[in-house]
């Protein structure tokens, strides 16, 4: 049986609807298919954010990703090992005859972990071969493409975030709550 890895303990905000929190093979699901997210680094106290391709690696569960050499990402991935990473995708913004029922379809996933650079490369290969396969899952290495270097491996930054934590959302429904104390708003306007 799968591991749990949504949190443990209950967040100090309470959800305000908890029926759009979804369960792990959802989670894992959505971190498949889902393209860019975003890593938050942190130097010192200044916190960064940082959009990026990804793979969920579901065998190691891990999100895998790469950079430059050199840059943030790397320097406060080596200063700090917890982070944070974020995918979402959204849909259409939902009008309301009541200001704080306006909304937005949306499903996301939250991820809390460690980070470390690879430095094996035959794992590093591993990662990008993985990433190359999630966005371009019809080419083939050393027929459509030339496999990786060992020159490539040294101009590039690979990152494993170990995951202790996530947390799934959805919420996609047709239309905003809309209030029977207000008069309903106008057909053309629910799109």
């Amino acid at each position: 049986m799968p591991k749990d890895y949504s949190l443990t303990a209950a967040p100090p905000n309470a959800q305000r609807r908890p029926k759009n929190a979804m369960d792990d093979d959802w989670t894992r699901a959505f971190l498949t298919r889902v393209p860019i997210g975003h890593v938050a680094t942190l130097w010192d106290d200044q916190p960064f954010i940082t959009p990026t391709n990804f793979w969920f690696d579901v065998e190691r569960h891990e999100i895998a990703f790469h950079s430059n050499i050199v840059g943030r990402v790397r320097a406060n991935s080596e200063r700090h090992h917890r982070v944070c990473f974020e995918a979402s995708e959204y849909g259409k913004f939902l009008p309301a005859n009541v200001a704080l029922e306006f909304s937005v379809q949306y499903a996301g996933a939250v991820v809390f972990g460690t980070i470390r650079v690879l430095d094996n490369d035959d794992d590093k290969r591993r990662v990008l071969y993985g990433l190359i396969g999630k966005y371009f899952p019809a080419l083939a290495v050393s027929k459509d493409y030339r496999p990786i270097t060992d020159e490539e491996l040294k101009r590039t930054s690979v990152y494993a975030i170990a995951i202790e934590s996530w947390s799934g959302k959805q919420n996609w429904p047709e239309r905003a709550i809309q209030s029977d104390e207000w008069p309903p708003l106008r057909p053309e306007l629910l799109g």
